[in-house]
């Protein structure tokens, strides 16, 4: 287990986060939201990631089923963890917010499904968010 500082761009939300599992095995995901969004997430335990400051400068997006939750800093944009639809035990967050990673250095990545992605309803637009 590592221990990681996660922050947005300007600093104003910062995390930790107990990650169990290679960095490498971060995915990207095509729906219409990530493919957009292009961040690698890596799937922690809701218990792994504590806010420990700007819980308030957060904003919250989601839709269609309300499942997923996506974070952003609410000053710089910066997109920093998700609730999984695919696991809403999990949280998603964003390799390339964690201090001192470069993605980079774990490309290429896998990807997710996500425009077929078992938990949709039938609707239109293209595919859900993890």
């Amino acid at each position: 287990m590592t221990l990681y500082t996660l922050t947005c761009h300007c600093g104003a939300v910062e995390a930790r986060v107990r990650i169990d599992v290679p960095l490498s095995s971060a995915r990207r995901c095509d729906c219409s939201f990530c493919r957009r969004r292009a961040a690698a997430t890596l799937g922690v335990p809701q218990d792994a990631l504590k806010i420990v400051r700007g819980a308030d400068k957060l904003t919250l997006y989601q839709w269609n089923t309300g499942t997923a939750r996506h974070y952003f800093c609410s000053i710089c944009g910066i997109y920093t963890h998700h609730r999984r639809r695919s696991n809403p035990d999990q949280y998603g967050i964003n390799i390339g917010a964690l201090q001192g990673v470069n993605p980079r250095d774990f490309a290429p990545f896998g990807w997710n499904d996500g425009v077929n992605h078992p938990s949709d309803r039938p609707v239109g637009g293209g595919g859900q968010a993890d």
